[in-house]
């Protein structure tokens, strides 16, 4: 009965932290770079580096958003809103937490290395930056940038991964993914406006007011398809393509609507559905361009 005991307790704990860490969430990633990788490689790369982007990724994510859920432990304890949150309540220790991010950055470093040198040389820049992101709503309201900065490099990793240099096209890329990240995130950050004055964080709608952050969220995710169609007109995209960039203005356009019309109540659902839909597209219709349309 014990070691069946332990077993169901290890299961538990397993299933916290992912539900800690969102990890169903990486879906507003991955896409990103599976972007970057079918746009450097004009098709589909071979087996293994899809692997390693796949294996690179899910390090890179576990590792950021545990350190993110310890620096903000105490935070989301005191936050109604995160206040469920597992490391909050005391359902899973630090300590635990701490080793699974430093083994999941340990796998992201061992996943650039299989790819190439320069995924190697900059992996470290990734976790430096995905650390320094966790600690930026203390001191700056722009930490918005600085997160969507983190999810930038999926792309431009993925690109990496394949042509092992950086280029043009992967920078307005990652461009549009900063802006795309940012001004969702900014989005987000208004559930928590009340809260972040009353504690002294930054965000964009805690310094300037709710209205203003909607602008500027709305200001962000105008450049985005802006961005992208300049990347489809570095690389010669076709008629795929500029379509799914029709469809994610669409899908940013109704972000917006819903969170005007419906504010917090709906603030989840455009979160995480519309977001994660937005990935999935410009992943989908850039490997059907490049496999049936591009020269």
């Amino acid at each position: 009965m014990d070691s069946v005991s332990r077993s169901v307790g290890r299961l538990q704990q397993f299933r916290l932290f992912l539900e800690l860490i969102k990890f169903p969430h990486t879906v507003f990633a991955l896409p990103f770079a599976f972007t970057g990788a079918v746009l450097a490689a004009r098709g589909i790369p071979d087996g293994g580096t899809i692997a390693w982007i796949l294996v690179a990724m899910v390090g890179a994510r576990t590792g950021a958003m545990s350190v993110n859920r310890l620096a903000d432990r105490e935070l989301d304890a005191k936050n109604p809103r995160t206040a469920s949150r597992p490391l909050a309540r005391g359902l899973i220790r630090p300590l635990t937490v701490r080793v699974i991010a430093a083994l999941s950055f340990l796998v992201l470093v061992f996943a650039a290395a299989q790819l190439n040198r320069l995924c190697l040389f900059l992996s470290p820049v990734a976790i430096a930056l995905t650390v320094f992101y966790s600690y930026t709503k203390r001191f700056t309201s722009w930490s918005h940038l600085i997160l969507g900065l983190c999810l930038a490099g999926a792309p431009i990793g993925g690109w990496i991964a394949v042509a092992g240099r950086l280029e043009l096209p992967p920078v307005v890329l990652g461009a549009a993914v900063l802006f795309w990240v940012a001004g969702f995130d900014i989005l987000y950050a208004l559930a928590d406006v009340e809260f972040d004055r009353a504690h002294g964080l930054y965000s964009i709608p805690a310094k300037f007011g709710s209205r203003a952050g909607m602008r500027v969220s709305l200001l962000f995710h105008v450049a985005v398809p802006v961005l992208l169609g300049i990347v489809g007109r570095l690389l010669e995209l076709g008629a795929f393509y500029y379509l799914g960039l029709g469809v994610i203005g669409c899908l940013l356009g109704y972000e917006h609507a819903t969170v005007r019309r419906h504010g917090f109540a709906r603030l989840d659902f455009a979160f995480f559905n519309v977001n994660g839909l937005i990935s999935l597209t410009l992943f989908t219709v850039t490997l059907l361009d490049v496999l049936l349309l591009s020269r």
